[in-house]
This record gives C-alpha cells, sequence and structure tokens, in this order.
C-alpha cells in the first residue's frame, strides 16, 4: 500500500510540472496576416505614402474625409491592377468614393477599366473600387503621359460626402497585382533611371553595410526592367524561319524539272 501511494504522489507531482508546458505551449502562435509584412496604415500625402508591394494586401483606418497613400512599384510589360475596399460605419448617408493612380511623376494615370469611382447607398455596409492600368512600357516620348517603370502612387478618398458623416471612422484594404502582358507591349527604347522618389538627388555614397543610399532599391528583386531578352525575338525567329522556308518552297515550285524536253540533249 505504501509502494501505491509513493507511485500515486510522484504521478501526481508529474503532471502539476508538466501542466504549465503543455499550457504554454497551447499558447495561440502569430497570424499568417502578422507574418506577412503587409502594411496596415496609410500615409497622407505623396511624400509619407506608404510602400506597398505587389501582391501584398495592404490594411488602413482612417476617417471620411482623410486623403489614403500607397505607393508601388510597377516594371515595363507590367499591367497593375488595383483593388481597394473601404468598409463603411453602420450608420451612413450617401458618398461617394474614388481610387486615383498617379506615376512617379505625380501624373495621373487614366484606367483601362474597372470602376474607379463609385457610389455607396445609404447603410451599405462597403464599397468596392478597381482600376487596371494600362500595360507599362519601357520608354516614351516626353510629351507623353504613357506609364514607365518606377513608383506608383494611389490615393483613396472620398469625393462626394455629406456633412453629417465626415470624420466618421472607416477602414479600407487595397491590393495591387499585375498581369506581365510580354514581348506584345515592348518597345524598342528604355528609360536611364526608373521614375522612383530620390532618383534625382542619388548619393554614390554608401552606407556601412555597403549598398547605395538610395531610394531606387524599391523595385523588384531583378532590377528595373532586366535584360534585352522578350518573347517577340521568338516570334521574330520564328517569322523569319516561315518566310526563308516558303521562300524555297516557291524557288522549287518555279524552277521546273530542269531541262526542257524539247531542246536536243546536244544543244
Amino acid at each position: 500500500m505504501s509502494i501505491t501511494r509513493v507511485l500515486s504522489a510522484a504521478l501526481l507531482a508529474v503532471g502539476l510540472a508538466a501542466g504549465p508546458a503543455v499550457a504554454d505551449d497551447a499558447s495561440p502562435s502569430p497570424s499568417a496576416s502578422e507574418d506577412s509584412g503587409a502594411p496596415t496604415q496609410a500615409g497622407t500625402s505623396f511624400r509619407t505614402a506608404t510602400e506597398l508591394e505587389q501582391g501584398q494586401q495592404a490594411t488602413a483606418s482612417g476617417s471620411t474625409g482623410d486623403y489614403l497613400y500607397w505607393s508601388f512599384p510597377a516594371d515595363a510589360g507590367q499591367r497593375p491592377d488595383v483593388k481597394a475596399t473601404v468598409k463603411l460605419p453602420d450608420s451612413h448617408a450617401a458618398q461617394t468614393w474614388q481610387i486615383d493612380v498617379y506615376d512617379g511623376l505625380r501624373r495621373r494615370q487614366a484606367c483601362q477599366y474597372g470602376a474607379a469611382t463609385r457610389t455607396a447607398a445609404q447603410g451599405t455596409a462597403s464599397v468596392q473600387l478597381a482600376c487596371v492600368m494600362r500595360t507599362v512600357r519601357g520608354w516614351s516620348e516626353p510629351w507623353a503621359n504613357d506609364p514607365l517603370p518606377g513608383t506608383y502612387y494611389v490615393r483613396l478618398t472620398v469625393v462626394d460626402l455629406g456633412n453629417a458623416d465626415l470624420g466618421q471612422p472607416v477602414s479600407a484594404e487595397v491590393r495591387v497585382d499585375s498581369k506581365d502582358i510580354g514581348g506584345s507591349a515592348a518597345v524598342d527604347g528604355s528609360l536611364a533611371k526608373p521614375l522612383v522618389p530620390g532618383i534625382a538627388v542619388s548619393s554614390e555614397k554608401s552606407d556601412d553595410d555597403g549598398k547605395a543610399a538610395v531610394l531606387s532599391s524599391f523595385g523588384s528583386d531583378d532590377g528595373w526592367s532586366s535584360g534585352w531578352w522578350t518573347d517577340r525575338w521568338v516570334w521574330t525567329g520564328i517569322g523569319g524561319v516561315l518566310a526563308a522556308l516558303a521562300g524555297i518552297g516557291g524557288y522549287a515550285l518555279t524552277r521546273g524539272s530542269g531541262r526542257p524536253y524539247r531542246v536536243p540533249p546536244g544543244a
């Protein structure tokens, strides 16, 4: 009996010691949204725009009447697709929201398609906006308003609002994706530098890590407009081969079988 009591006391002590460890292991882990590194706030101007990488979904809280700004990189051959969702308060009157996209020179870019401006009816829980830009070109004339490689700014705000709804809390979600158009959008030319903030005052000095202290590093891992290769070269090569085969076939059809039969052999 004494041995049984000793074993029971030992097992009880082991269970009490292991209890906190199990509870510690069962603590909730950080959510995927926290680990993704997506921004959770927005800037209030072009200078303070929050950087957003393509494929991330940014969130921000604000008030009706505020201007919310984000910035993202876009390279040549990409066609950015900007989407935004604004969650409105429970009680509100009709209000119109708008999303605008500006390039590195702060020129407003037109949308190919998508509802960049929408009116939320009274009591609507949310409003969704979208703007599919034109394909980013590698080069353009100075007078043109074509989208060029560099940083782009997204501005979200309400453009038609009653005084009673001014200052009410709202939350926004913004996501930028892009489709690689490929060689069909390639042009004969490229920019010397991308249109990014600080490129005009970039310094050749390096920091302690040996990296150039410029802002143009905000972009793709492979660099801006990396490489000269596009699938246009593939189709050009295929077209050249087909043209050569057509020339050989035409020559074979028109040259005949050789010496005309009416000509004597000794002629």
